[in-house]
């Protein structure tokens, strides 16, 4: 799967490796700023305790 990505990247080896690392980049910070966020609402239980009233 890698060899036929660095295939059909156009360029000379440091252009793919730039483009690569541009990539990773991008998918990183989709994941950080969208996808994370809307995992942790969706699965992670709500701001309501009902552990220690405090009183």
């Amino acid at each position: 799967m890698y060899a036929a990505l660095w295939r059909v990247l156009p360029g000379p080896w440091w252009v793919r490796v730039l483009i690569l690392l541009v990539l990773a980049a991008v998918i990183l910070y989709l994941l950080y700023f969208y996808a994370f966020p809307w995992v942790f609402q969706t699965v992670w239980p709500s701001e309501e305790s009902t552990i220690g009233g405090g009183g």
